[in-house]
């Protein structure tokens, strides 16, 4: 089993990387966010809750986060593997991530990060909003608080991976393919 966490800000190009990569590893690919926007657009509970953080820029607290997660991951138990999304946001969550994956036998093999400097990512993430719709990408002050929010407090997780000799930051500005290349020669070698 090959578990990856595909790190980044905010536009940095996640979820396409993920889309690709799932398929060519055949990896199951679970991003927070897009689990909590579908909870949000049918108005369950969870999205409820979830819209009220981060139509604020804000985090969704850990522990609704890591109930999710994990649920996510039991309804794949033939999987191959995991591509973990916008997960982990913090030490804690990260921390959890492996207690509950040592349960299954596995581990997460390495972090793979996609770094572009902020103001890239601000306009990427202000002409995303234009085509999706998305509240939280269409207001460059929203935009900025989520770079500050990540800043603080997700951007630590990187320690938490280098200090277990998982980390690889991999430069996220170029063609979706060569970046895709990049990304393949750290997760062959996992």
């Amino acid at each position: 089993m090959k578990n990856i966490v595909l790190f980044g800000p905010p536009g940095a190009g996640k979820g396409t990387q993920a889309d690709v990569l799932k398929d060519k590893y055949n990896l199951v690919h679970i991003s927070t966010g897009d689990v909590f926007r579908y909870n949000m657009k049918n108005d369950t509970e969870l999205g409820l809750l979830a819209k009220s953080y981060i139509e604020n820029g804000n985090l969704v607290p850990d522990e609704v986060t890591i109930n999710m997660l994990e649920a996510e991951v039991e309804k794949n138990p033939q999987a191959n593997g995991f591509i973990f999304d916008g997960f982990p946001r913090t030490e804690d969550q990260a921390a959890a991530l492996d207690a509950f994956l040592a349960k299954k036998d596995a581990t997460i093999n390495g972090m793979v990060a996609l770094e572009v400097e902020e103001d890239i990512l601000v306009g990427r993430l202000l002409e995303r909003g234009k085509v999706s719709g998305r509240a939280d990408d269409q207001d460059e002050a929203k935009i900025r608080n989520r770079f500050n929010e990540y800043n603080t407090k997700t951007a630590i997780v990187k320690d938490y991976y280098e200090k277990q000799n998982k980390y690889y930051g991999i430069n996220g500005v170029g063609s979706i393919a060569s970046i895709t290349q990049l990304i393949s020669d750290v997760v062959d070698t996992l």
